[in-house]
């Protein structure tokens, strides 16, 4: 794990031997990815020191030299904080990681709302007194529930961004879908494309975007006739794992929009965890996000067991 400690605006960060010989460019080039335009920003700003002094950029970082970036400059959220009651999973100077409730959209879609999560964790850190950039790294449909993961500034928003392209952000999902799934495991490969007879719909295509879902049958119920089964992805696509166990005939219990029978207030669909290293401090992170639901949904599952 890579020593790392915020200093007021600054970050300062032990440099560990094995980046000892990397010019500071380096680092942000090869190592992070940093994108240009911050980069430029903090090298124009001095916003990078070595050891207390203006960084040389193309100069070589020695084991324990202290460098500090500026990443914690007070910013405008980009959204209107709005109190609503948010349960946080994990959450440090960089990042934030929120449970997700029933009946909420991840993000506003139109301008002024302000009943979203992202609204509720900009509140959250202006109650805490941080003014940060709020930027979600992924998003869950509005009836979906579970953990989303928020960055608190544009530099980690960048790096987390690029580990979710790299499929370096695991999330998994549980789904309670109809019928009883004989395959103990399995992959739905199949191309996702709006479905132009719905407005908000989705549908397999063959002209649609890419879209892997991999699952594993956790526990099956006859009297009830469904299955519950565990879902991972190498794709984000809209309505991904609701559109794919529709195609196969197991539509998920509580999503009439793809064929499920109503019988719980929402599709059941929970984001139950999320793993990823942490981009600076290099720490494995692992956040169980508990059901939220008052109709309990997934009876008998505990959720830091998967």
């Amino acid at each position: 794990m890579i020593s790392t400690s915020r200093k007021g605006e600054w970050l300062e960060i032990v440099i560990p031997e094995k980046w000892s010989n990397i010019p500071v460019q380096d680092l942000f080039r090869n190592i992070w990815h940093a994108p240009k335009k911050i980069t430029h920003s903090l090298r124009m700003e001095k916003g990078v020191k070595v050891n207390g002094q203006a960084a040389e950029w193309t100069a070589p970082l020695n084991q324990n030299d202290r460098l500090d970036i500026r990443l914690f400059s007070d910013h405008e959220f980009g959204i209107q904080p709005s109190y609503h009651e948010i349960s946080t999973i994990y959450e440090d100077d960089h990042l934030i990681v929120v449970n997700k409730p029933p009946k909420m959209d991840t993000h506003p879609n139109t301008t002024g709302e302000t009943d979203t999560l992202a609204n509720a964790v900009a509140y959250h850190l202006l109650a805490n007194g941080e003014y940060r950039q709020v930027k979600h790294v992924h998003r869950l449909d509005r009836d979906t529930t579970g953990a989303i993961l928020f960055a608190k500034h544009p530099f980690i928003g960048s790096m987390l961004d690029q580990m979710l392209e790299k499929r370096e952000v695991k999330r998994t999902y549980l789904a309670l879908v109809q019928g009883i799934i004989t395959t103990q495991k399995g992959t739905i490969n199949e191309p996702i494309g709006r479905d132009r007879h719905h407005a908000t719909r989705r549908r397999v295509s063959p002209n649609g975007q890419k879209a892997v879902t991999h699952y594993e049958v956790l526990k099956t119920d006859h009297k009830q006739n469904h299955t519950l089964v565990k879902c991972q992805l190498d794709t984000g696509r809209t309505h991904q794992i609701r559109v794919h166990f529709s195609h196969i005939g197991h539509p998920l219990a509580g999503d009439p929009l793809y064929g499920g029978k109503p019988i719980y207030p929402r599709q059941a669909l929970h984001a139950v965890k999320l793993e990823f290293i942490h981009p600076f401090t290099e720490e494995k992170i692992i956040c169980h996000a508990p059901f939220l639901d008052n109709h309990e949904i997934f009876m008998g599952i505990n959720p830091y067991s998967i």
